[in-house]
């Protein structure tokens, strides 16, 4: 499960709505509490480094772009707890690609922005088998 606050989530939709028509793109910080609940604490919004002319369909988060959110995180005493990424014009369901790129454990929130606005707000984890992706009970409003 994972937590969420109404505060982190209109920035993960605004990013979204600012991004339109690309993807946007962040990572997610928080806590794990001892029932593996999943608290997001800060979103980090990372420029999608992906070339323009995929920017539509696709997101990249560089290496140092990563390092410096784990570098936050760990400041913070924080966690990197998952990533977050916008589809234009399309549901807040994992893709093919997403799958193929993501890793078990972390939390995938995708929201759908449609005509520029954002819409539908989801989170996914990947199976250990890396076969498929769950959808993720998500308790908007967390408690933060």
């Amino acid at each position: 499960m994972l937590w969420l606050s109404p505060e982190l989530e209109k920035n993960i939709m605004a990013d979204g709505e600012a991004a339109y028509p690309n993807e946007c793109c962040g990572i997610i910080l928080g806590e794990i509490n001892d029932d593996g609940v999943k608290n997001a604490k800060r979103t980090v919004a990372i420029s999608n480094s992906r070339e323009d002319s995929e920017q539509y369909h696709r997101f990249l988060i560089t290496p140092e772009d990563m390092l410096r959110a784990e570098q936050t995180a760990r400041a913070a005493k924080l966690e990197v707890i998952g990533f977050y990424h916008s589809h234009p014009d399309h549901p807040s369901a994992p893709s093919g690609y997403d799958k193929d790129h993501a890793l078990p454990f972390y939390s995938y929130v995708i929201v759908s922005v449609d005509n520029g606005k954002a819409q539908v707000l989801t989170s996914w984890e990947l199976t250990d088998d890396r076969i498929d992706f769950l959808q993720e009970n998500m308790n908007k409003g967390g408690n933060n």
